[in-house]
């Protein structure tokens, strides 16, 4: 995992708290989103870069070439964000070889057959599951929306 410096999960992916906040928190030179139906749709891949700030590169890719990307070490160098939408695709990113130690959760907005677990993170069954297996494997997985905010464990809240 060479050049990632921070896994965030939020289903908003780039938006204003991670353009700037986080961003320059970090001090990131990357925004790597890994979403399937993001990087096959020209129109949001369009949207999300015009959210990124303009000095800071961008990465909208699939989870396949995520995996094969960072394995292959081309991020090295470079201090990477990492944005995905749901913990299913960390479990699966992790079952395909990526050593990922720590997540952050931002947003997770309320949806159909979610319960709220904290403000601005609802989750459905399948997402606690796959937040249940990441905890089981070890990953310490915090809910911090902004950087400031306190540090909050979710093995904690679920």
């Amino acid at each position: 995992m060479e050049g990632i410096i921070h896994v965030r999960i939020d289903d908003r992916l780039i938006h204003g708290q991670v353009a700037t906040l986080w961003t320059n928190e970090l001090g990131v030179s990357r925004i790597m989103v890994i979403n399937d139906e993001v990087a096959n749709n020209e129109v949001q891949k369009t949207m999300l870069r015009m959210a990124a700030p303009s000095n800071v590169s961008t990465s909208l890719i699939t989870e396949e070439k995520a995996v094969t990307n960072i394995q292959n070490g081309k991020y090295r160098g470079q201090k990477v964000l990492m944005i995905v939408k749901d913990p299913e695709t960390i479990v699966r990113l992790m079952d395909e070889g990526l050593d990922i130690r720590k997540v952050n959760v931002g947003n997770m907005s309320t949806r159909e057959h979610t319960r709220h677990i904290k403000p601005s993170v609802s989750i459905t069954p399948e997402e606690e599951a796959a937040f249940h297996t990441l905890l089981d494997r070890g990953v310490e997985v915090t809910a911090v929306m902004v950087p400031t905010d306190k540090k909050v464990y979710l093995k904690n809240i679920i």
